[in-house]
């Protein structure tokens, strides 16, 4: 089993954003800071921006850049709310916290992990994809924020900027980190990383659109495995 983490976490979390901001060129220019001034300031007082002022960091203070050994790469935070649960979005690019419905895509993704690792048996079942993260598993979105029930609102906010350099940073400076990219666009992200050093796992999408064209049947999680081992490294407890 996982172990969990203890009374620190606060103080974890704080040493690996720093991390981030020391490493990544245009965290280290205050980007990241004025785009989320620019997310949330001048709203109309009808609108909602997804996730949290408080989690739109999320994935970087789970996953430091020393512990970062797979990559998994989003579009757009989910931009749908539900009334006494709470929005879909927390942070963590594919993930729901628990007790929210989840959403078509992650049941596909959890679908593949139980064929692909666990032989069918529904093991892998938890919708809060912490558990990877705190593993390594760096799930990043392409865009931090997004407004409520608009889809890529905010995809010209600058976003893909901070996002790129924190995938072309992490290309740089570590060596046998897995790459998962997932659907056309994130497949574009390929440009940013050395493949020289690294290993891309390209596939369809997992919506219901697309899974079946290539997702479903993959085995990326059972492949990631492979290599992280063949590598040094401890495999994913998906």
């Amino acid at each position: 089993m996982l172990q969990q983490r203890g009374g620190q976490v606060e103080e974890q979390d704080k040493r690996a954003s720093i991390l981030w901001e020391e490493s990544v060129p245009l965290m280290r220019q205050g980007l990241h800071k004025e785009l989320v001034r620019l997310a949330f300031n001048g709203l109309e007082n009808s609108q909602k921006v997804f996730p949290a002022r408080e989690n739109v960091f999320a994935s970087l203070r789970q996953t430091s850049l020393d512990a970062t050994r797979v990559v998994i790469i989003g579009q757009d935070p989910y931009f749908n709310e539900h009334p006494g649960k709470g929005p879909e979005a927390h942070g963590l690019c594919f993930s729901v916290q628990n007790g929210i419905p989840v959403p078509p895509s992650l049941r596909n993704i959890l679908l593949e992990v139980n064929n692909s690792i666990y032989n069918g048996r529904r093991v892998s079942v938890d919708s809060d994809l912490t558990r990877w993260a705190i593993q390594g598993v760096l799930l990043l979105n392409a865009s931090l924020t997004v407004i409520a029930k608009c889809p890529n609102s905010h995809v010209n906010l600058g976003w893909h900027r901070l996002t790129d350099n924190i995938i072309e940073t992490i290309s740089r400076q570590k060596e046998h980190v897995v790459f998962m990219l997932w659907g056309t666009f994130a497949q574009k992200k390929a440009v940013l990383i050395d493949r020289t050093k690294h290993l891309i796992l390209a596939t369809s999408h997992p919506s219901p659109l697309s899974a079946h064209k290539g997702f479903l049947g993959s085995g990326v999680f059972r492949r990631c495995n492979e290599y992280l081992t063949l590598h040094g490294h401890l495999p994913i407890e998906w």
